[in-house]
C-alpha cells in the first residue's frame, strides 16, 4: 500500500533542482525585508576576485555567519573596505546564486560598526550642525561677569557636583545656585538633560547654566554627542558653559556651548570671579584713581601758577585802572550833556505850555468872549448864515444862554475890484 501511494505521489509533486532553487531564489529576492536590508557582524574572510570582493560576515559568537559580495562597480563607494577582523555594518539585498544553491548578501554599502560607526556618525551630525550655522563663532554669548543666579545640570550623584559647589562657595560666597538633576550616562541621559534644561528655561531665574560631568571613557559621554542634547545646548535661551571633564576630543555639546572647559572645577572658576581677585582688582583701581587724581591736580596747579605769571607780565592791573579812569571821564561828560539836554528840554517844554495856555478857548471866554452855536453844535461865524426866529446856544465862560435872532445885520461889502459896468 506504501509503495502504491508513493508511485501515485511522486510523479505529480516533484520538482527539479532548478525549479526549486528558482523558487527558494522568488522567494528571498521578492521579500521587502530582505530586498534592503542592514546587517551587522565581523569580516572573518575576504578575497578579491576579478568580478569583485568576496568576504564573510558572522556574528561574534561564530555562530552564524553569511557570505557577501561587492561587485568591482560598487567599491569605490564604500564608506569602509571590508577586512578582516573589522566589525562591519551593511547595506545590502539577499541574491541566490543557483550553480551552488548558496544564498549570499549583495552589498551596496558598507560603514564601520563599533567606535567608527560612533566617528562616522560624529562627522555627519557636526557636518550638519557646521551646515546649519550653530558652530559659527560668531552666535555664541558672553557669560555674565557677575551672575547672581547659575544653574548646574549634572548627576546629583556624580562627583562634579561637590566640586562645582566647593569651588562656587570658596570662589563667590553667597551665590544663588539652581540644582537641576539629570542622568549623564546610559540611554536614558540625552532625554534626561534636555528635560533638565528645559526647567531651568522655563524658571527663568538662571543668567548661565554650568553644563557638567565629571569625565570618563568614550562611550559613557555619548549623551553629550546625542542630537537632541546638542540642539537643546544650541537652542538654550540662556548661556552654557560644559565641563565635561574630558580633554582628547571635543564633543559636539562643547562645540555649540557658548563656552566650554575641560573640568567641572574649570567651569565654576569660569563663571564666576574670585572674591579676592575681585578686591585685589578694586584696590588697583583706587590707587590708579588716586594717581590719576593726583596728576590732574598738579597739571591744574602748574597752569594756574603760569596763568598767574602771564597775568602779571601783562599788568592788567594798570589797563583796568585806566580803563576805570576813562569809564568815569565818560561817565562825568555824559551827566553834564544830560544836564543841558534836559534843561532845554525843560525850556522848550514851558515855551508850548504858554503857547497852549494861549490858545486854549477857555482862555478866550474867561477875557469876555462868547461862542455861538446853532441848535446842532455847529459854531456860528457868519451872520449871514443865520435867519430870522432861530434860535442859538451862546456859551460863556461861566455856562449858556439861549437866544432867539430878531435881526440879522449883514456886514459891510468889502471894497475890491470894481466891476466893468459900475
Amino acid at each position: 500500500m506504501t509503495a502504491d501511494f508513493t508511485d501515485f505521489l511522486i510523479p505529480d509533486t516533484a520538482v527539479s533542482v532548478a525549479g526549486l532553487t528558482d523558487y527558494i531564489r522568488l522567494l528571498l529576492e521578492q521579500d521587502e525585508q530582505l530586498r534592503q536590508i542592514w546587517v551587522i557582524g565581523e569580516v572573518s574572510s575576504a578575497n578579491n576576485h576579478r568580478s569583485g570582493l568576496f568576504f564573510t560576515l558572522q556574528d561574534p559568537d561564530g555562530q552564524a555567519a553569511i557570505k557577501c559580495v561587492v561587485w568591482n562597480g560598487q567599491l569605490p563607494k564604500l564608506m569602509q573596505r571590508p577586512t578582516v577582523g573589522e566589525q562591519l555594518i551593511v547595506l545590502g539585498s539577499i541574491r541566490l546564486y543557483p550553480a551552488r544553491g548558496e544564498y549570499q548578501l549583495s552589498v551596496w554599502q558598507a560603514l564601520p560598526a563599533g567606535v567608527g560607526l560612533q566617528a562616522l556618525r560624529y562627522q555627519q551630525l557636526r557636518n550638519r550642525l557646521e551646515a546649519e550655522g550653530l558652530l559659527d563663532p560668531q552666535r555664541k554669548r558672553s557669560l555674565p561677569f557677575h551672575p547672581q543666579t547659575i544653574a548646574v545640570v549634572t548627576s546629583p550623584t556624580a562627583a562634579a557636583w561637590g566640586d562645582i559647589q566647593k569651588t562656587l562657595k570658596q570662589r563667590y560666597p553667597g551665590l544663588h545656585v539652581l540644582f537641576a538633576p539629570a542622568t549623564v550616562q546610559g540611554e536614558q541621559a540625552p532625554e534626561s538633560i534636555v528635560k533638565a534644561i528645559e526647567r531651568v528655561e522655563k524658571d527663568g531665574r538662571a543668567e548661565v547654566i554650568i553644563l557638567s560631568r565629571g569625565g570618563g571613557a568614550v562611550e559613557e559621554l555619548a549623551c553629550f554627542n546625542d542630537e537632541r542634547v546638542v540642539r537643546a545646548v544650541a537652542n538654550c535661551t540662556i548661556p552654557i558653559i560644559t565641563g565635561i571633564g574630558h580633554q582628547r576630543d571635543e564633543s559636539l555639546v562643547d562645540l555649540v556651548a557658548d563656552e566650554n572647559v575641560h573640568t567641572p572645577t574649570a567651569a565654576a572658576e569660569r563663571v564666576v570671579p574670585a572674591l579676592a581677585d575681585l578686591y585685589n582688582q578694586h584696590q588697583k583701581r583706587v590707587v590708579s584713581l588716586q594717581q590719576a587724581v593726583q596728576r590732574e591736580l598738579e597739571t591744574a596747579d602748574n597752569q594756574l601758577q603760569g596763568l598767574r605769571e602771564r597775568l602779571q607780565r601783562l599788568r592788567l592791573d594798570k589797563q583796568v585802572q585806566q580803563q576805570m579812569q576813562a569809564l568815569i571821564w565818560r561817565r562825568q561828560k555824559l551827566v553834564q550833556i544830560t544836564s543841558v539836554k534836559l534843561q532845554q528840554a525843560t525850556q522848550h517844554l514851558e515855551m508850548l505850555r504858554q503857547k497852549l495856555t494861549t490858545l486854549d478857548p477857555k482862555a478866550v471866554l474867561q477875557r469876555g468872549y462868547a461862542v455861538v452855536r446853532q441848535e446842532d453844535g455847529m459854531i456860528v461865524r457868519n451872520a449871514s448864515e443865520l435867519a430870522m426866529g432861530q434860535e442859538l446856544v451862546i456859551q460863556l465862560d461861566q455856562g449858556e444862554v439861549k437866544v432867539r435872532v430878531t435881526e440879522v445885520i449883514k456886514p459891510p461889502r468889502r471894497q475890491g475890484r470894481q466891476d466893468l459896468h459900475g
